[in-house]
C-alpha cells in the first residue's frame, strides 16, 4: 500500500527513509580536547577528481562543536559485527570512546576504531548550513578497507548485514 501525504511531516519523511539502507559510519574527531564521534548514515561520495565525500550532522549534536573545529576527521566504516558500536556511537550522554570501544590515534592525531571494514582520513574543507543540520564537505586524504569484511547497513529502524 503507498501513502502520499502533501508536504512532509517529520513522522512520514522518518517512515520514508526507514524504506532506504545505508551504510553505517562513526565519523571521529579531535580537535584538541580529546575525540568525539558520532554513527552516521549521511555519508556519500560526491566527487572523484579531487576525492570529495560529504555528510550531515546535527547543530544540536554534541559533536557538532568539535568536527567544526576540526581540520580533519576519520570516517569509521562499520563493519557487520559492529552493532554496538553503531549503537554506542548514537546514544547522547555517554564517553563513547571509553571502555569497551576499542580505538587507537592516526599518526595524525585522528581517532581511529578498531575492526572497522574500512576507513577514510578527510580534511573538512567546508560545513554548509542546511536546516537543522550542516553539510560537511571533506576531501578524501587516506583511505584503507578490509576486504575480507562485510559492512554493517541500517534498514528499517534496525542495524543489518549484507
Amino acid at each position: 500500500m503507498s501513502t502520499t501525504v502533501p508536504g512532509i511531516a517529520p513522522e512520514f519523511f522518518r517512515r520514508v527513509f526507514r524504506n532506504h539502507p545505508a551504510g553505517v559510519v562513526v565519523i571521529a574527531a579531535d580537535a584538541g580536547r580529546g575525540p568525539v564521534g558520532f554513527t552516521a548514515t549521511s555519508l556519500t561520495s560526491l566527487s572523484l577528481d579531487p576525492p570529495l565525500v560529504v555528510f550531515g550532522i546535527g547543530t544540536g549534536s554534541s559533536s557538532w562543536p568539535h568536527v567544526e573545529r576540526a581540520p580533519s576527521v576519520v570516517i569509521n566504516f562499520l563493519a557487520a559485527q559492529q552493532q554496538e558500536v553503531a549503537r554506542r556511537f548514537a546514544t547522547r550522554g555517554i564517553d563513547r570512546f571509553g571502555p569497551p570501544t576499542r580505538w587507537s590515534r592516526h599518526q595524525s592525531g585522528d581517532p581511529l576504531l578498531d575492526g572497522v571494514a574500512g576507513w577514510l582520513r578527510v580534511g573538512v574543507e567546508r560545513a554548509v548550513p542546511a536546516g537543522d543540520h550542516r553539510i560537511v564537505i571533506a576531501r578524501v586524504e587516506e583511505a584503507w578497507v578490509d576486504e575480507e569484511s562485510s559492512p554493517l547497513v541500517f534498514h528499517d529502524g534496525d542495524y543489518r548485514t549484507l
